[in-house]
């Protein structure tokens, strides 16, 4: 329109260019099902006078009421001479019809807005119009932005006019005349009694339970329990939904958020290990100088987050929940030190560690890394990947306090992937090989004192592992006889969870099982006999009863395996073990 409130042209805006700063009140920015207009721009219903001759009537009066506003803010004294032409122009109450006219909106067959796009409509009109392209509703649900062009003016935008947005900001300031202390500032400011949502018209703040009592026998009024400021509250909800926009993610209604003072960015302590360093393949064999570039590679990428001169920055831990609709809760709040926070998130990367094999680099392709599995992949790996949101939200914040804190991880966790690890008969070899690798690395960070490794350790005594080797030297043995064409199970992996329930009575099946295997090969089998009698030499006759093993066998099967997958060609001890084909049918 131009500024005597002419109506010019309009147009359907594309997705692209949708986002509009917009003026609110208290009321408008925390509106539900009541009529309550935004000072400017609104939907149809409020901002256009013959709303109802094309459209069902709505409820209330919410064309008078928003004139009734906008009125008010052209006679104050911060009245600005581009909102008076709006308000000229909206007087007239022909907005629907201009609208109709220069096709932005289109009518049915009995002379209403369309409710939708039909064929009947196609047959009429031809092409299907932008409004239904870009409209995820129908038409009278429709939002509404002007623009003013003055001869001169270089911005006829009244959302990116700053001196319209400052006329409101000056015109409400003078709206708001109920003061009061300021929980937060601590100073005389007006009051706000109702304040914005942070997502899914969710609150933080609110107290309009004036039947039910909440507050009673507490506090005689809701102000008495907490009184913040207008712009205090702004500021701080604007900012918050801003951050939860940029870099939180949401499971099943709860938020999980970190930010730093000083720096936005900073470690996700959810993440692996993975998306810390640069994404290489380590096809190499993990041993121990491969672990120490690991940890190498750790410590750079966190150093990378340090600042010397930076002494007095903080990183803010936040998780907010909807109880219930419409309100919402800070479940978990920490503010601590930036450098111990990385510190704590070194150690957590450094420790809760094995080699996994399920990410995917920029190509697509399947690659190896050595790390901390993710909060979400720990919840994969201990409820499967058809969990229950609620279920993997809970776990989340219960591995918060292992990550930041320090504090050892809850053994339900552990003992639950264990058992899932235990059952690889049960699910897919892709959904197998990543329960195992994760389970791995929280069995690795129980025991952690203990000073495991990918690497073989072949000086550990300890039943467990012991067992846990014997099993993976039975599995690449029959693996080996029954060849690559057969896709099979073998017989250790078949009877793994029994195994580790009872591990003496099934290692006689097993050994029963897999003698026919030996049989077939001959003497190629003789390195994993040998290896057989080797590992087995070192359990105790005491060991050998069928008390349950625990959660480190599952490091002796990852680790024996992974040991005879990585050998070379030697012909003089060892017979050719792998080619990248059949490392490849490992994974």
């Amino acid at each position: 329109m131009d500024d005597r409130g002419h109506f010019i042209s309009a147009s359907v805006v594309d997705k692209n260019e949708a986002n509009t700063i917009i003026p609110c009140t208290e009321a408008s920015a925390s509106r539900t099902s009541n009529s309550v207009p935004h000072p400017l721009f609104d939907k149809l219903m409020y901002v256009a006078g013959d709303f109802a001759k094309y459209c069902e009537e709505p409820k209330g009066t919410p064309y008078e009421d928003y004139m009734a506003q906008l009125s008010d803010w052209c006679e104050s004294p911060a009245a600005h001479p581009k909102v008076k032409s709006v308000y000229t122009y909206l007087r007239k109450g022909t907005l629907m019809e201009d609208l109709i006219k220069y096709k932005v909106l289109w009518l049915d067959g009995q002379g209403k807005l369309a409710d939708k796009w039909t064929e009947e409509l196609e047959n009429r009109y031809g092409k299907r119009p932008a409004i239904f392209k870009v409209s995820a509703s129908d038409q009278s649900e429709a939002f509404v932005r002007f623009a003013v062009h003055v001869p001169g003016d270089v911005e006829p935008r009244l959302w990116r006019d700053m001196s319209v947005q400052n006329s409101f900001i000056q015109y409400y300031e003078m709206k708001l005349t109920d003061y009061d202390l300021c929980y937060v500032s601590g100073r005389e400011l007006p009051y706000a009694d109702k304040h914005a949502s942070l997502k899914d018209q969710s609150k933080l703040i609110s107290a309009n339970d004036t039947k039910g009592f909440t507050f009673r026998g507490r506090f005689r009024t809701s102000r008495e329990a907490a009184a913040v400021a207008y712009d205090v509250s702004q500021k701080a909800h604007n900012a918050l939904k801003w951050l939860i926009d940029k870099q939180s993610f949401t499971i099943d209604g709860k938020v999980f958020l970190v930010w730093g003072t000083e720096n936005l960015n900073v470690p996700d302590p959810f993440a692996d290990s993975f998306t810390l360093y640069d994404h290489e393949d380590e096809t190499q064999g993990i041993g121990d100088s491969t672990h120490k570039e690991f940890a190498k590679r750790i410590r750079m990428a966190i150093n990378g987050y340090r600042y010397d001169g930076d002494y007095k920055s903080e990183v803010i831990v936040m998780v907010l929940d909807a109880a219930t609709k419409g309100r919402m809760s800070i479940v978990y709040y920490r503010d601590m030190n930036k450098e111990l926070f990385l510190n704590r998130l070194q150690y957590w990367h450094e420790s809760c560690f094995w080699l996994h094999r399920y990410r995917k680099d920029s190509e697509n392709r399947t690659v190896s890394f050595v790390g901390a599995p993710a909060a979400r992949d720990i919840a994969f790996a201990a409820y499967g990947p058809q969990a229950n949101d609620k279920v993997v939200k809970g776990l989340i914040e219960r591995m918060l306090p292992c990550i930041i804190d320090g504090r050892k991880i809850p053994f339900d966790i552990v003992r639950s992937a264990i058992h899932r690890a235990s059952n690889p008969v049960g699910m897919e070899e892709w959904e197998w090989e990543k329960t195992l690798s994760i389970a791995c690395a929280l069995v690795n960070k129980t025991y952690e004192k203990e000073g495991f490794d990918v690497s073989l350790d072949t000086n550990c005594q300890d039943r467990s592992y012991l067992f846990g080797r014997m099993l993976a030297i039975a599995d690449r043995l029959e693996r080996k006889a029954l060849g690559r064409e057969e896709k099979r199970a073998t017989n250790a992996i078949r009877y793994m969870n029994a195994f580790a329930q009872r591990p003496m009575r099934t290692w006689t099946i097993i050994q029963a099982a897999i003698q026919p295997y030996q049989a077939r090969m001959g003497t190629d089998a003789n390195f994993y006999n040998r290896l057989l009698d080797e590992v087995g030499s070192q359990l105790q006759p005491e060991h050998f009863t069928d008390k349950p093993l625990s959660g480190l066998y599952l490091l002796g099967f990852y680790s024996q395996r992974h040991e005879l997958s990585n050998f070379k060609k030697n012909n003089d001890t060892v017979e050719a073990m792998d080619n990248e084909d059949d490392e490849q049918e490992e994974i």
